[in-house]
């Protein structure tokens, strides 16, 4: 009876388990340098704000996207650098929230901030 080699067992389950994690990650297809953010745009009494721009600025290139909400209010950015902050704010018909971070330290995949509108300052 012959004994197996333990070193390429070792080796063999190794490569089963880098394999077995590289394809998990694939599926998943979460990558931990990209994030997401995403919120409500609500009116001075709660309610979500239909077509209100949202706005998102990158710090560090201050490049803005924006974003037209639904009519829940509902406003998404997705491929955002988990290295870079950026500032959201929302503004409809007159009214706005103010700029609100998306700070370097938050580390959750999919971020979320809520922006209420108020009357302009001035």
């Amino acid at each position: 009876m012959t004994i197996p080699n333990i070193s390429a067992i070792v080796v063999g389950f190794g490569c089963v388990l880098l394999c077995c994690c590289a394809g998990l990650k694939q599926h998943t297809g979460q990558d931990s340098s990209i994030r997401e953010v995403e919120g409500i745009v609500a009116d001075g009494s709660g309610a979500p704000v239909d077509k209100a721009v949202v706005q998102l600025k990158d710090t560090k290139s201050l490049q803005i996207q924006s974003f037209i909400t639904d009519a829940a209010g509902h406003y998404h950015f997705a491929g955002l650098s988990t290295d870079i902050e950026y500032q959201l704010k929302a503004d409809h018909n007159g009214l706005t929230s103010g700029w609100k971070t998306l700070s370097l330290f938050n580390t959750k995949r999919v971020a979320t901030i809520h922006l209420k509108l108020k009357r302009r300052a001035g």
